[in-house]
């Protein structure tokens, strides 16, 4: 009987120890450690906090289609951004389960700014409630080293997040990669007779076998393909590349006297590394 008792003691032990592992396992795989490069997509954003509402700590100014200064993010893979001129009440904290209830644009960075009494993620409403100040909810790839998060306006003062991770082993130097955030379908055809089109949404590399890359990009509109622009990029040895494709009625991309470059935009972001 003694020895039954044993065996089955040990065996509680052992399922115990088999569950804080999974626990400790589960805990570590919802945290990460990474740079992120905060961008606004459409106006500058002032005032943003990453994790935990504004106290004290410098606080994040998002650059319009432009990287700033990488921010260092150490927590839940569910990144909570804040932003100041919100006043700040109790705080409330949610579980795994929760958390897959939030729900995620398929393109937050559409053409056109979000109606101001649109409807905002169920979820991000919630906690708004007693978080006033939370303006967003996006999470975030569990093992990258630098994320590039593209905050774009959403409605009630929210915002909409477009995460692409750009850990090293991920996006190469000196290689391009673009991304189609636009609705429309895009075609570029590179020099040396390499061609792509891409649906919305699709992203895809192309490396040069020189120090820059040709390329001519058309976009379909109604059913007929339109040629955009042809233009040289240069792709340095040092650099992570990237092209954003979008439609935006932005004023960043107006000229001088107020006309739009194209029906399509184009974005370039470059991190040295």
């Amino acid at each position: 009987m003694k020895s039954n008792l044993l065996i089955i003691s040990i065996g509680s032990f052992l399922l115990a120890l088999t569950a804080t592992a999974q626990d400790q396992a589960q805990a570590q795989a919802q945290n990460v450690n990474t740079l992120i490069d905060v961008v606004a997509w459409g106006d500058d954003i002032q005032g943003l906090s990453l994790g935990k509402p504004p106290g004290g700590e410098e606080l994040v100014h998002a650059q319009a289609f432009r990287y700033g200064e990488p921010v260092k993010y150490q927590g839940s893979q569910l990144l909570a951004i804040y932003q100041s001129d919100v006043p700040q009440q109790s705080l409330v904290f949610i579980s795994a389960e929760e958390e897959k209830e939030i729900v995620r644009p398929l393109n937050p960075l559409e053409t056109k700014t979000p109606a101001a009494d649109g409807e905002i993620p169920k979820h991000l409403a919630e906690r708004r409630k007693l978080e006033p100040n939370l303006v967003a909810l996006v999470s975030l790839p569990a093992n990258s080293r630098r994320i590039t998060l593209l905050l774009a306006p959403g409605p009630q003062k929210t915002f909409q997040g477009y995460v692409i991770d750009d850990d090293p082993t991920r996006l190469p130097v000196g290689k391009l990669r673009v991304h189609n955030l636009s609705s429309n379908e895009v075609a570029l055809h590179f020099g040396g007779g390499k061609k792509r089109q891409l649906k919305p949404q699709e992203s895809f590399f192309v490396e040069a076998k020189e120090n820059f890359m040709t390329y001519r990009l058309a976009y379909l509109l109604e059913n007929k393909w339109k040629i955009q622009e042809s233009n040289v990029l240069p792709l340095r040895s040092n650099e992570q590349c990237q092209m954003f494709i979008l439609r935006s009625d932005n004023p960043f991309f107006l000229s001088s006297d107020g006309s739009r470059n194209g029906y399509m935009q184009m974005v370039i972001l470059r991190r040295q590394l």
